[in-house]
C-alpha cells in the first residue's frame, strides 16, 4: 500500500516515488512504457527514471482534443497529445523534429512562455511542454498502479523562483492533483540518504548533472524539515556537467583518430555530431566501471542514415580522469567549494555531511576528491539518481521518523583458524536504528595465534560491506582505491568489501600471551552504535577478567 506520492522533476531525468507501507521504505515507481530501457547500453542501470523529454504529436484526433478540455482533464485521461520519456527520445534519435523538446525545466524556471517547439504553425512553450509531460506521466502512473494521484510532493531547487513553483502547481492542479506541496531538493536529498534531522546540521549538497554543477551549503533543522525548507547559507553554480564532459571526450577521441571535429556545417554534420556525442557519453559511462571501452566512429549517409566509418578508438578510465584535470573540471569544483565555504563563513570541518547527487558525481576522481577533503564517513554518494525522490517520498508519507539508520553493513574481520583466510562477520546490519545497546553484537573468540606463536595482541579490523539486497536495487560503492562499483541490479556485483581502519586498527594487548594450543575462548567482544554513529567496542579478557576496552570508539559509520 502506498501512502504518499512524490515527484523529482529533473532537467534530464524524472523520478516518481512513493512510500511503501509493506516494505517500510520508499521506492521508485517503474513505468515501463516511458522509463529508460534496461539493456547493456545503460551501464548506470537507472531503469526507473523517465527522461524529461517531450515530443508533441502532429495529427491529433477528436479524442485527443477532447481530453484537453479542462473539466475533463481534471477527472479523466482521454486521448494523448505527446510522447514523453524514452519514446520521445527514440522518435528523435536520427533527426530532431521541430516538435521535440529535449528538456523544459530550465525554460519553466525562467521564461515559461518562451517557444521551445513547433507543430505546424503553432508554437509550443515551456509551459506547454511541462503540462504535456506531467499529463502523460500521471496517465502512466494511473495505468501502471491503478491509482490517480491527488496528493503530490514535488521537489524544487533552492534557487527556484516562486514563478517556477507556481507554474508546476498550476499545471498539476489542472490535471486533477488537489494538493501540491513543495520540498527543497537538498532537504529531500538529506532525507533520502537517511540523515537524522533531530538536531540542526550543516550539510553540503553537490549536484553535478548533465548541464550544471551546483554546490549548496545548508543549515537543516527539525522545524525546517517539517516545513520542507532549509536555510541556505551559500550557493554557487557553474555551467559544467556531463554534457560538457561528453564534448571533451569526443574531441579527444577524434584527435586520436585524426578526424576533423567541425562545429559548423549542414544538417548532416550536425546530425553526425549528435550521434557522436551520444557515443562519447556511452563510452564515458562505461569506463565508470571498466578499465577501458571502445569508441566506434560513425558516418552519416546523404540520406541521414548512420553507418560505421571504420574508425575505432579507446577511452580508458585513467585517460578520462586526465581529461577532467586538463579541462579544469576539478579546478572549477574547488573554486565553487571555496566560494561557498567563504560565503557561508564555515570551514570544511564544520560540515557534518556531504551529499552527492546527479549522475556526473560518478565521474572518476570525484568521490576521491571529496573523500580526501571530508573523510569517507561524511560523504554519502551511493544513490545519486534516487536520493532526492526517496527523500520526497519519506516526506510525502510522513515517515521522517524512519531515519536514524545505518546505511551499510559493517563487518568485523576474523581469520579461519585452519586456512588463515579472512572472514567478514556482520556486526551492524544495514538498516540498524541507532543508538543501540553497547552489546548489539557479542561473541567469545579464540585469538588467532598466527604462525603457531603465542598471541600478544588483538586487532579490531572493521570493513564496510555492500551487498545486493535481493530486491533488484542497484547501489554505487567506492572501494579503497576510489573506483566505483555497482552492487545489485541486473549486472552489479554481489558484494564489495572496503576496509575502514586497516592502516590504524584498534589494538589491545594480552598479558599473559595466549598459547597456540589453548583453544578456549580468551576474548569476549561486544559492539554497539552510539548516538553519533560511532561503532563502540567493549573487549573483556576472560582469563584475567579485565576490561581491555570499554565502549571505545573504533570507526564512524554511515
Amino acid at each position: 500500500m502506498t501512502t504518499g506520492w512524490a515527484l523529482d522533476l529533473g532537467t534530464t531525468n524524472t523520478g516518481v516515488a512513493c512510500w511503501d507501507d509493506v516494505q517500510g521504505k520508499p521506492r521508485l515507481i517503474e513505468l515501463p512504457a516511458v522509463c529508460r530501457k534496461v539493456d547493456a547500453k545503460d551501464p548506470l542501470e537507472a531503469p526507473r527514471l523517465v527522461p524529461s523529454a517531450v515530443h508533441f504529436l502532429e495529427d491529433l484526433g477528436a479524442l485527443d482534443r477532447l481530453g484537453s478540455w479542462p473539466p475533463l482533464a481534471r477527472r479523466f485521461f482521454i486521448g494523448r497529445r505527446a510522447l514523453i520519456g524514452r519514446p520521445a527520445l527514440e522518435r528523435n534519435e536520427g533527426v530532431a523534429h521541430p516538435s521535440f523538446v529535449p528538456t523544459f525545466k530550465p525554460g519553466l524556471s525562467g521564461e515559461a512562455l518562451r517557444p521551445l517547439a513547433r507543430v505546424g504553425r503553432e508554437s509550443l512553450t515551456a509551459r506547454d511542454a511541462a503540462h504535456a509531460f506531467l499529463r502523460e506521466l500521471l496517465r502512466e502512473i494511473k495505468r501502471e498502479t491503478g491509482e490517480r494521484v491527488r496528493d503530490l510532493v514535488v521537489t524544487a531547487p533552492v534557487s527556484a523562483f516562486e514563478s517556477y513553483r507556481a507554474e508546476v502547481q498550476a499545471g498539476l492542479q489542472k490535471l486533477g492533483v488537489r494538493r501540491v506541496r513543495f520540498l527543497d531538493e537538498p532537504v529531500a536529498a538529506a532525507l533520502g540518504y537517511g540523515i537524522s534531522l533531530a538536531h540542526p546540521r550543516t550539510i553540503l549538497v553537490v549536484d553535478i548533472g548533465g548541464g550544471t554543477l551546483h554546490v549548496v551549503l545548508l543549515r537543516l533543522s527539525p522545524q525546517g524539515a517539517v516545513s520542507g525548507q532549509a536555510e541556505v547559507l551559500a550557493k554557487r553554480g557553474r555551467l559544467l556537467g556531463g554534457n560538457a564532459v561528453d564534448g571533451w571526450v569526443l574531441a579527444d577521441l577524434c584527435r586520436q583518430m585524426g578526424h576533423d571535429l567541425s562545429t559548423d556545417g549542414d544538417e548532416l554534420t550536425r546530425l553526425w555530431r549528435r550521434l557522436m556525442l551520444a557515443e562519447a557519453c556511452r563510452v564515458k559511462e562505461a569506463v565508470f566501471f571498466e578499465e577501458e571501452a571502445a569508441f566506434l566512429l560513425t558516418e552519416v549517409s546523404p540520406r541521414g542514415a548512420p553507418r560505421p566509418a571504420g574508425g575505432v578508438a579507446t577511452l580508458s578510465r585513467a585517460r578520462l580522469e586526465e581529461i577532467l584535470h586538463e579541462q579544469g573540471f576539478f579546478r572549477s569544483l574547488a573554486a565553487a567549494l571555496e566560494e561557498v565555504l567563504e560565503q557561508g563563513g564555515v570551514t570544511a570541518d564544520d560540515i557534518e555531511d556531504v551529499l552527492l547527487v546527479g549522475g556526473s558525481t560518478l565521474l572518476p576522481g570525484v568521490f576521491s576528491w571529496f573523500e580526501e577533503r571530508f573523510e569517507r564517513r561524511r560523504v554519502r554518494a551511493w544513490q545519486p539518481f534516487e536520493a532526492v525522490a526517496y527523500g520526497a517520498a519519506c516526506f510525502a508519507g510522513d515517515r521522517m521518523d524512519a531515519l536514524d539508520f545505518i546505511a551499510h553493513d559493517y563487518a568485523f574481520v576474523t581469520h579461519d583458524p585452519k586456512s588463515g583466510e579472512a572472514q567478514h562477520t556482520i556486526i551492524v546490519p544495514r538498516g540498524t536504528r541507532f543508538p543501540t545497546s553497547p552489546e548489539l553484537w557479542k561473541r567469545q573468540l579464540v585469538p588467532t595465534c598466527a604462525l603457531g606463536e603465542p598471541e600478544t595482541l588483538f586487532k579490531l579490523l572493521i570493513c564496510e560491506v555492500s551487498r545486493a539486497d535481493g530486491g533488484g536495487e542497484r547501489r554505487f560503492i567506492w572501494d579503497a582505491s576510489g573506483d566505483v562499483h555497482k552492487v545489485g541490479g541486473t549486472s552489479g556485483e554481489a558484494q564489495v568489501v572496503v576496509p575502514l581502519n586497516a592502516a590504524s586498527p584498534t589494538l589491545g594487548y594480552l598479558d599473559p600471551p595466549h598459547a597456540p594450543r589453548d583453544r578456549r575462548p580468551r576474548l569476549e567482544i561486544a559492539f554497539g552504535v552510539s548516538d553519533e554513529r560511532w561503532l563502540i567496542a567493549t573487549v573483556r579478557d576472560l582469563l584475567t577478567q579485565r576490561d581491555l576496552l570499554r565502549e571505545e570508539p573504533v570507526v564512524r559509520l554511515v
